[in-house]
């Protein structure tokens, strides 16, 4: 596959892209509309692993579901680069919505979401700025601490 400058700037970054995931229903896991692509939501597997199972501010740290959220980031580039063949084709990202597994008293949802919020923006710019929700949640699948869903404007040229 063709390293472009967006993969580029991933590696100078030291992340590395995994497996895209597979769907665990009856669903498909982006669908392209247009020039945007709604991608659905991901948990923090990497290559069909959770690395972080349990609830956030019990089982598992802010600071480690924080990096769970990057997971999930991950796995959306994962999986736009399946379907448009090229991280470049990214024009903006648009929207995110971030699930957190914890406890109703838990307040630091957004902490934890900006995990994949700052990849995005770290990697894309400001194109990788993006509206956003961040909801706490009772479970996840695989008891994953975050999971995350995700629109992007894709260049269709």
């Amino acid at each position: 596959m063709l390293v472009t400058d967006i993969e580029q700037r991933l590696s100078q970054l030291g992340w590395i892209l995994p497996e895209p995931p597979k769907q665990s229903g009856n669903y498909v896991l982006a669908k392209k509309v247009g020039n945007l692509l709604y991608i659905s939501g991901v948990t923090c597997k990497f290559n069909g692993v959770i690395k972080f199972q349990g609830k956030v501010g019990h089982d598992i740290t802010i600071d480690e579901a924080y990096e769970a959220a990057k997971v999930c980031a991950l796995n959306h580039l994962s999986l736009i680069r399946s379907v448009t063949g090229d991280l470049n084709k990214v024009k903006n990202i648009i929207k995110m919505v971030g699930y957190v597994n914890c406890d109703p008293d838990f307040a630091d949802v957004p902490k934890v979401i900006n995990g994949a919020s700052d990849l995005l923006i770290e990697l894309f710019g400001e194109k990788g700025k993006h509206a956003r929700c961040a909801v706490g949640v009772a479970s996840l699948p695989g008891l994953a601490c975050a999971e995350t869903d995700l629109i992007v404007e894709i260049d269709s040229h």
